[in-house]
């Protein structure tokens, strides 16, 4: 019985997409960022600025916890 029970919950799993979204609106951003900086050089740096900051305030919030 508990064997069925495991299998139930690991089936769920499979079936939550409630982090799905973001992941997605994130892939589309990066992707419109790097399409950006292609098409006008100028921006390049700027995003690349900007995804250092977000990269460091994500280590910090990472060794925070």
């Amino acid at each position: 019985m508990k064997c069925i029970r495991d299998l139930a919950l690991r089936m769920q799993m499979f079936k939550d997409t409630k982090g799905q979204d973001l992941i997605e609106y994130a892939l589309m951003a990066g992707f419109v960022a790097v399409a950006a900086g292609s098409i006008m050089p100028g921006v390049s740096t700027s995003i690349s600025t900007i995804f250092s900051k977000v990269a460091s305030s994500m280590s910090r919030a990472a060794a925070a916890s």
